[in-house]
């Protein structure tokens, strides 16, 4: 199972900026070991965060994005002490899911 994610969120008045690091190697599928055989491609493919339960940002991501994701994004009517859930699925059907609460 993946390291869990850094999620951080601030209300300031009537929207909450989440940011969000996720810790994944993401391999592109275009790289070489020291064999020169190539790496599977392996990255996180879908990203969806919720606010109190209900789906509030969706994602499809693909082999390019870097390893160790950052994600930044604002959620409107979101007050202190809400609950924000980020998950995140890769294309081999691992998943993660972490929350944190608005402050």
């Amino acid at each position: 199972m993946a390291d869990p994610m850094r999620i951080r969120a601030q209300a300031a008045g009537d929207k909450a900026t989440v940011r969000v690091l996720m810790a994944h190697e993401m391999e592109s599928g275009q790289r070489k070991d020291s064999a020169g055989k190539t790496i599977p491609a392996w990255f996180i493919s879908e990203v969806s965060a919720s606010l109190n339960g209900k789906v509030v940002m969706t994602a499809e991501w693909g082999p390019s994005v870097s390893k160790n994701p950052f994600l930044q994004f604002a959620i409107k009517g979101a007050k202190a002490g809400d609950k924000v859930s980020v998950t995140w699925t890769d294309n081999k059907g691992d998943k993660r899911t972490d929350e944190a609460a608005v402050s």
